[in-house]
């Protein structure tokens, strides 16, 4: 009987490892090429339009949404007040985290890292985060 058990047990241990063993997240982590991009970005022409796209359109990042709220209106002051940024240091920059997929939820969500889109925004906060 102690053994039937132990036999029954052990299998069902054996059958949760294996199955345990193939459940995993990978992360995908894009490098930067922004660095590459040595016209100046535009906050208005360059970066509003990614957010309209790919944050205000899904309906996250707008009024009223999840922080922060990348509306035309108000996207700079939300990025620059709340700490997402840190101009000059786009690598160390909570919104790169979040963009490249160092930091979760990768954004944009469903769709993942976008290399185009990271390296605008990439370069925009290397040649300074400016309200341009």
């Amino acid at each position: 009987m102690f053994t039937k058990k132990t036999a029954i047990l052990s299998g069902l241990v054996t059958m949760i490892i294996f199955a345990l063993s193939g459940c995993y997240k990978t992360v995908t982590i894009v490098e930067n090429p922004g660095s590459s991009i040595t016209t100046e970005m535009s906050f208005k022409k360059d970066i509003i339009p990614i957010f309209e796209k790919s944050c205000i359109a899904s309906g996250c990042h707008n009024t009223g949404g999840k922080a922060p709220n990348l509306m035309a209106a108000s996207a700079f002051t939300s990025l620059s007040s709340g700490n997402y940024l840190k101009a000059t240091d786009p690598d160390n920059s909570l919104l790169m985290l979040w963009l490249n997929g160092k930091k979760s939820p990768v954004m944009p969500v469903g769709a993942g890292p976008d290399p185009e889109i990271n390296a605008k925004i990439y370069a925009w906060i290397k040649q300074g985060a400016k309200n341009n």
